[in-house]
């Protein structure tokens, strides 16, 4: 029962009414999670034709599998892409855009603030392949196109905006030209933002990468991840690096996400509505040394992400009088938020990245990517907000 999407649909529209309906056979309002790992043929013609690809249809749920293939028709009508790939997780959904865009002897830019993750599949994993990754401020749009000049078969540009975990705003416009300009594929993680409040797409980017298990999932009970591209990047993807090797999302973590993404705008506002309180009240709290908040007009990318995005999110970054034992002291004070990582969660969870999420840098790595010892990141849950403002100012004044 899928439906035709209409242009004039607005994306909260197109989340709940996009292309994935119930069930044809049944009448089922929700899709049904298609639990199987391998599909009959009519008779072996129609098996030969399917992997052939004369046929259409399902063979194994490693290649495809009907509610994936439903999770992936939506996220792409979200990012307004043509295509898009669902994987096991974020991590897998990174690595496949990089190998598919590079192979071994090319080289890509990436910004310097970067999920720890990302950053140690760039330091540690990529480079077994014969692929080379170089961090490079991306605020400066100089500093890029140096980058890009001196590096060796550059084939792409990759950034996170808004960053993690220090919330930094890049601008998508200028990068995407000025990849564009030396013949880059642009690739954004767009995690933070989501379809709701930022679609890359839209500014001429060639890729967008998501960890799903953040926003997107929203319950804190899924792990996943995607790409939205064209359809021949897709395509690509799928045929030399995603088969065969095996990252596949779950017939049951798409369809938790497909459950996600029909509540995904209702949420964002609420999150954007209380990290926006809770900036403002940490911007004046006498124990707060630095907020990092694009939302707050002292912030250097205030104005970008004005431009780029339609609201500035849920997350918060902020550094603590005292250094890292105070700060280690007030996340052992909270009551209310819970001390895990991750994001995007309907509950406000709060950590210490230099030790947990981005003990991947090196010290030196961090201190220029302006991940500092006393920061603290919040992922701003949808609690009432002045009962979270609570939480926070009770275990800051212990410090």
């Amino acid at each position: 029962m899928s439906r035709k999407v209409k242009d004039h649909w607005k994306i909260e529209t197109k989340a709940i009414h996009g292309f994935t309906g119930g069930d044809d056979l049944t009448g089922s309002v929700s899709l049904p999670i298609y639990q199987t790992s391998t599909f009959a043929f009519r008779d072996s013609q129609h098996g030969a034709d399917l992997f052939k690809g004369e046929a259409e249809g399902y063979i194994y749920s490693r290649i495809s599998n009907p509610t994936v293939e439903a999770f992936q028709h939506e996220i792409a009508c979200l990012e307004g892409g043509e295509a898009a790939q669902g994987f096991g997780s974020g991590m897998a959904a990174t690595f496949n855009a990089v190998a598919t865009a590079c192979q071994s002897g090319d080289s890509f830019i990436a910004s310097e603030t970067l999920y720890g993750g990302t950053h140690a599949l760039i330091s540690h994993v990529i480079p077994r392949f014969g692929i080379t990754g170089h961090e490079v401020d991306a605020t400066d749009l100089n500093k890029v196109e140096d980058a890009i000049k001196k590096a060796k078969n550059c084939k792409a540009l990759l950034f996170e905006t808004p960053a993690n975990p220090t919330l930094t705003i890049l601008d998508i416009d200028e990068l995407t030209k000025l990849g564009h300009k030396h013949g880059l594929v642009v690739m954004v993680d767009n995690t933070f933002a989501t379809p709701i409040l930022q679609r890359p797409l839209e500014y001429g980017v060639d890729v967008i990468i998501h960890s799903t298990t953040k926003y997107i999932g929203g319950h804190g009970d899924v792990v996943g991840g995607a790409v939205v591209a064209d359809s021949d990047f897709i395509q690509r993807l799928r045929e030399d690096v995603y088969i065969d090797t095996g990252a596949t999302m779950a017939p049951l973590s798409a369809w938790l996400l497909l459950r996600g993404l029909k509540t995904l705008p209702i949420r964002m506002k609420q999150h954007c509505f209380n990290a926006d309180r809770i900036a403002k009240f940490l911007s004046f709290h006498p124990k707060v040394e630095v907020v990092h908040f694009p939302g707050l007009s002292s912030n250097p990318g205030y104005h970008i992400a004005k431009k780029q995005m339609s609201d500035f999110g849920g997350m918060i970054a902020f550094e603590v009088a005292g250094g890292f034992e105070e700060g280690k002291k007030m996340m052992d004070a909270v009551e209310l938020a819970t001390v895990a990582v991750s994001l995007g969660d309907c509950d406000t969870l709060i950590c210490h990245p230099a030790s947990t999420t981005h003990s991947t840098y090196s010290q030196e790595e961090r201190v220029a990517s302006g991940i500092k010892d006393n920061m603290i990141r919040i992922s701003v849950g949808l609690e009432d907000a002045g009962d979270l403002m609570d939480d926070l100012n009770q275990a800051l004044r212990k410090l």
